[in-house]
């Protein structure tokens, strides 16, 4: 006999939605970027940035792709701490990054290490981003991934 599947959690929902984030980066995925945080605030080291053209643009002016299409990165993502009110339809969630990178020239290496904060809508029945803050606390050698210094 079929049944339907369990819906998800909404707090597995968002953390699949922060996962998928970083997939997109490390794909260079930037039009998937763009649609994964249309509805979004995007709040980094510059100006903030909103919609899915703007955040799209943002990313393929900031982020160096090399030959296989993808910034040569991995970002993982850890300490995910989700706070979902049901109710209001939103979420909070705060998360730990860290990303690394690796060259032909360039050994395995994190680059960067920090902070997400974010806060999460449902709309429509689906969770979608509505804010998404990073603050890189440790800085390290960015030359290779970053066109200019913003995250």
């Amino acid at each position: 006999m079929f049944t339907e599947p369990e819906p998800m959690p909404s707090h597995r929902v968002i953390e699949n939605l922060i996962a998928r984030y970083a997939e997109f980066v490390d794909d260079g995925d930037f039009a998937g970027l763009g649609a994964l945080l249309a509805d979004a605030t995007f709040v980094g080291s510059g100006a903030p940035v909103s919609g899915a053209a703007a955040i799209e643009r943002m990313f393929r002016e900031t982020l160096i792709v090399y030959a296989d299409g993808t910034p040569r990165t991995q970002h993982t993502t850890s300490n995910v701490a989700i706070e979902v009110d049901e109710q209001a339809g939103t979420a909070d969630a705060r998360s730990y990054v860290t990303v690394l990178q690796a060259l032909p020239e360039l050994p395995l290496q994190v680059i960067a290490a920090g902070r997400y904060r974010d806060r999460f809508e449902r709309r429509d029945g689906r969770w979608c981003f509505v804010e998404r803050r990073v603050h890189m606390r440790l800085v390290g050698d960015v030359s290779r991934h970053l066109r200019r210094t913003t995250a």
